[in-house]
């Protein structure tokens, strides 16, 4: 019976779905697509425009006349990188550079801790917005009013806090005109006046953080000293990432402090770098150079910058 048996395992035909097609986006989709985007440019428009007029712009042309010797009267000479290699052997730029980094460096120390004692206090002990807006108000006074502010409180022979040393029998300090102080006392107007800001920065960051980390800490019982150290800290770091940026960048930019109070002196020791800019470009009006001193500090701000946020790895997180 085996010769009649007849094979079933006939090869089937198998029918193939069609590949599965993107639905074409009708005509009143598209328009209402483009719609969007023309209403969209009608608002950005304004702020692009004076973002290109007023930084793309001038940004460009202070990288041309780097290149170049120019002063206000004639016109542009191509010289190269003739400024820059001038620059190297200028002993008053590296004057103007080591002044600023002390600067740099006092401010941000001082700012940073103060600012999250603050932002500590406020979260442990009050949420008040009274007490927020307060922190604030230094911030809101421009940077000329509150140097003016300072430099008559500082004053040798009227200021305030001159009479008081003089009250509690301490001898008076020229806080301004003193070589060891004038930096410091420069750094300590604007730690006064950015704290606030920094703190309110730095305490919205830790309303971040969840509160059952914290449980979590308490449960192992962990102090609050090690809880800030051990969690705060590291959760907080995105924050602080983009903090130090902003702050190193302004410090780096010093100017109305200075020209107000000290202009320089005395002997060159608050001669910060954008002063020194100003000097040379519109004091002696020498813009060719000024520009290429003006380069020279825009790639030290960017270098400082990524080497901040590549450390700090301000794009991670380790709250998972």
């Amino acid at each position: 019976m085996r010769g009649n048996v007849v094979s079933t395992n006939t090869a089937q035909p198998v029918a193939v779905a069609p590949a599965a097609r993107k639905p074409k986006k009708s005509a009143n989709q598209s328009s209402a697509g483009r719609s969007e985007l023309m209403i969209a440019l009608v608002f950005i428009a304004p702020a692009l425009v004076g973002f290109l007029a007023f930084f793309v712009y001038p940004t460009l042309r202070g990288f041309y006349f780097s290149l170049t010797q120019y002063n206000l009267l004639g016109t542009p000479k191509w010289v190269g990188f003739d400024n820059f290699v001038r620059i190297s052997k200028d002993p008053l730029f590296w004057n103007s550079l080591g002044v600023t980094v002390e600067y740099v460096v006092l401010n941000i120390a001082f700012q940073t801790v103060i600012a999250l004692l603050l932002a500590s206090l406020m979260q442990r002990l009050t949420q008040s917005t009274l007490l927020r807006g307060a922190l604030l108000l230094p911030w809101l006074i421009s940077n000329v009013i509150a140097a003016m502010l300072w430099f008559w409180l500082l004053d040798y022979q009227i200021g305030l806090a001159n009479v008081f040393l003089e009250w509690i029998g301490l001898p008076k300090v020229a806080f301004f005109a003193n070589e060891f102080w004038a930096i410091p006392t420069i750094a300590f107007v604007n730690v006064w006046r950015h704290m606030g800001y920094t703190a309110l920065l730095i305490y919205a960051g830790m309303q971040t953080i969840p509160k059952y980390v914290y449980e979590a800490a308490s449960i192992d019982g962990s102090s609050e000293w090690k809880s800030f150290w051990g969690m705060t800290m590291p959760l907080l770091r995105p924050v602080l990432a983009m903090i130090l940026v902003i702050t190193v960048t302004g410090s780096f930019q010093v100017f109305d402090t200075v020209a107000v109070t000290t202009r320089g002196g005395p002997v060159n020791v608050t001669r910060v770098m954008q002063y020194y800019i100003y000097q040379k470009a519109f004091g002696e009006g020498q813009f060719g150079y000024g520009s290429a001193l003006a380069v020279v500090l825009f790639a030290i701000l960017a270098v400082l910058a990524a080497i901040q946020l590549r450390l700090l790895r301000a794009g991670e997180s380790d709250l998972a």
